[in-house]
């Protein structure tokens, strides 16, 4: 696995591909690699059906949902053509097709609920981000405290989803809160430095232990059990639409590459699109008695 690794490594290096797909990747082969080696082959000699046959036990033993499958796929498909430099037949490995579920997404009152529901500045400043500029969890615990710019209102994400970049929006709320964040946890500083610190020195804050503040919050606040951080970007996205915000502008800020994903995903969300529909049944012909 390490001389694999090694020219995996490489390659990424070569396009410069963010550390988060680089890391995803590398999980996800580690464990394909292990399942071929647990069956007694080499890796040099994995065939279609050992990956159809690895494919069907994510499906039938991990009950592994649809998405989740076919980034193990897209993985796999990079080593398998990158690595053992072999051509790839997708008939013979179809990717998945994805069920979308909808997201749920609460009314802006158990959003401030949420945000108001710790006293760690920290954790309150991260929630705040989150939900006011639309960022994704792994997009927060990497901003660095130069990417904050109160001068302009804005907020630089660099190296985000697919290695993009964009700006979006800082709320003055939210500012607030890092302002009183930023004195009480930094006494001195570097502009490059992480504005979420984790407990090693040099590293930016873990992931999970702010998905796992959201849901402890959540838990405290009796909200529903489908609510997670990435729920407050989705909040951010579909309040900006009920307040009249063009989808355009909303695709930019989220970072999406596509206007058909904002508005394919959002646009139902909203209840304004569905403001000024009337039933049938309260119509004048259709009153209950």
């Amino acid at each position: 696995m390490l001389d694999y690794k090694q020219e995996m490594n490489l390659y990424f290096e070569l396009k410069d591909t963010p550390e988060s797909s680089r890391e995803s990747y590398l999980r996800r082969l580690k464990a394909f690699i292990d399942f071929i080696q647990a069956n007694n082959k080499a890796v040099e000699d994995i065939t279609y059906s050992d990956i159809q046959q690895y494919i069907l036990y994510l499906k039938k033993e991990k009950a592994l949902s649809a998405g989740t499958i076919n980034n193990y796929i897209s993985a796999i498909r990079f080593f398998y053509t990158h690595v053992l430099d072999k051509e790839w037949n997708k008939k013979k490995i179809p990717r998945m097709k994805k069920v979308y579920n909808l997201p749920v997404i609460p009314p802006k009152c158990d959003v401030i609920a949420i945000l108001n529901g710790t006293a760690n500045l920290k954790h309150k400043a991260i929630l705040a981000l989150i939900y006011g500029s639309g960022l994704r969890v792994s997009e927060v615990v990497r901003l660095k405290i130069c990417d904050i710019c109160s001068k302009t209102m804005r907020v630089r994400v660099e190296k985000a989803k697919h290695g993009t970049n964009r700006y979006t929006i800082l709320s003055e709320s939210a500012l607030m809160v890092l302002r009183e964040y930023f004195r009480t946890y930094f006494t001195s500083y570097k502009l490059e430095d992480w504005l979420f610190p984790g407990r090693a020195p040099g590293e930016h804050l873990n992931v999970k232990s702010i998905k796992n503040t959201l849901i402890r919050l959540r838990n405290k606040l009796h909200l529903d059990p489908s609510i997670s951080a990435h729920t407050m970007r989705h909040c951010f996205a579909t309040h900006l639409l009920e307040n009249g915000t063009e989808p355009v502008h909303i695709q930019h800020m989220l970072g999406h590459k596509n206007l058909s994903t904002t508005t394919n995903y959002y646009l139902h969300l909203t209840s304004k699109s569905l403001m000024g529909i009337k039933s049938p049944l309260d119509t004048p012909d259709g009153t209950l008695k």
